[in-house]
């Protein structure tokens, strides 16, 4: 009597090896050795003949080396899975040596279960504040995956998450299960974590798939705890001005402007927020001096008239810091005139409510030639009038001597004039008339 030892159930997992198991108790010749798989008929997978054939029907079955008759498929694909079926013939003469020996058959049947582990793994998340929503999903395995969370501290101790607050939903896609859970968890005041992770566990191959979120503070660089009057506590303070941007850590809060920091006059300007690595994602309030604080990643300055500096807070459950954005005017409104590319940190402010450069000129010079003409009317009136604007200075009264100066024909009639009477006057004394 010969014996077969098989599993009724055996499984593999895709893309490895699959062993069915069905050996002989005791061992005994074979005569042929038959391997099936049942399905609308029975599909011939293996078959031996030890004196011709030793045929493969699968290309990707063999006999085993265990035994010489249990099966095995290699690689294994998701479309073996079914029943399969051995039949062994042997040579039996029952003992009796002098009798010719007799086939007898045996058959067993054993199902294959083929397993398949996670394929994707992908995590979600929702914040808000210090609560969050956390949805991890494992796709494509068979059976469906397991879920379970846990956060690690910054010391680097794992615990497990409670199940509180979870849901989770399994989807068959074809042969496969996608499997999701969803959990809300809220921070603890100044809980530190460093990090919560989706732990997908397939326990039929063996697999164990970790998905992490990291937790991450905004920070900044060259900082500064300072107290400020809009918060109750001290807090990491410094200004772009001392941020090198070149430390690549994550969580660094970086600010970029459109156009630019330096803007000429009258230019409006972005300024927008980010902190790449952070999470929870930080929530941004903006001010300026002592205005009420505007809240979002980006702030819109219309028209810049000055120099300013502008506040931005980052926070996150985590941690929070202010950095000083200073916005410069960089050229005045009439640069045009002159070398446009030229920086400086004056303002000019404009007083001519829309007047152009060249009509201000114009006027200037306009009013110039009018004091001009102005001017000369008033001198050229008083001259023909004999008038005197200025009262000149009174001179002693002297007499022309016609042997002392020097003649000159301009001067000829009045020093003729001037000369005869004096010469008369002299006659008339030296002279006197009889």
């Amino acid at each position: 009597t010969v014996d077969l030892k098989y599993d009724d159930v055996s499984y593999a997992t895709v893309h490895q090896s699959a062993f069915l198991r069905c050996g002989m108790m005791p061992v005994q010749p074979i005569k042929e050795l038959w391997w099936f798989k049942i399905g609308a008929s029975e599909e011939r997978v293996y078959y031996y003949d030890p004196t011709s054939v030793d045929a493969a029907l699968m290309k990707r079955a063999r006999r085993s080396s265990r035994d010489n008759t249990s099966l095995e498929i290699h690689p294994t694909h998701l479309s073996d899975e079914g029943e399969y079926k051995c039949r062994i013939v042997v040579w039996d003469n029952t003992g009796n040596s002098t009798e010719p020996s007799v086939p007898i058959s045996k058959e067993a049947r054993m199902m294959l279960k083929v397993n398949v582990p996670p394929e994707k793994v992908e995590i979600t998340h929702l914040t808000s504040g210090r609560n969050l929503s956390l949805r991890c999903k494992s796709e494509g395995a068979k059976p469906p995956a397991d879920i379970l969370w846990t956060k690690t501290s910054p010391d680097g101790v794992e615990t497990e998450i409670p199940d509180l607050s979870k849901t989770r939903e399994i989807e068959p896609a074809g042969e496969l299960y996608d499997t999701a859970e969803q959990i809300f968890y809220q921070l603890e005041e100044n809980e530190m974590i460093a990090k919560i992770s989706c732990v997908v566990r397939h326990h039929n191959t063996n697999t164990t798939i970790y998905k992490n979120i990291t937790f991450v503070s905004p920070a900044i660089q060259n900082a500064l705890k300072v107290t400020m009057q809009r918060f109750a506590e001290p807090v990491l303070y410094s200004s772009i001005e001392k941020q090198d941007g070149q430390d690549n850590k994550a969580g660094l809060v970086k600010i970029s402007a459109d156009p630019g920091f330096k803007v000429p006059y009258n230019t409006s300007v972005t300024l927008k927020a980010s902190a790449p690595g952070v999470y929870p994602e930080p929530r941004y309030l903006w001010w300026v001096g002592d205005q009420t604080g505007i809240a979002g990643r980006e702030l819109h300055i219309d028209n810049l008239e000055e120099d300013k500096s502008y506040y931005v807070l980052a926070e996150n459950p985590l941690g929070r810091v202010v950095l000083e954005v200073p916005v410069h005017i960089t050229t005045s409104d009439y640069s045009q005139w002159n070398d446009s590319s030229r920086d400086g940190d004056a303002m000019v402010n404009d007083t001519t409510e829309g007047l152009d450069t060249g009509a201000i000129i114009g006027i200037v010079i306009g009013a110039l030639i009018a004091v001009f003409f102005i001017g000369f009317a008033v001198w050229y009136w008083t001259i023909r009038d004999g008038t005197h604007v200025f009262s000149p200075k009174k001179e002693k009264p002297h007499t022309i001597d016609e042997e002392t100066v020097p003649f000159r024909s301009t001067d000829k009639p009045l020093l003729r004039t001037i000369s005869t009477q004096t010469l008369e006057g002299r006659r008339s004394r030296r002279e006197p008339s009889i």
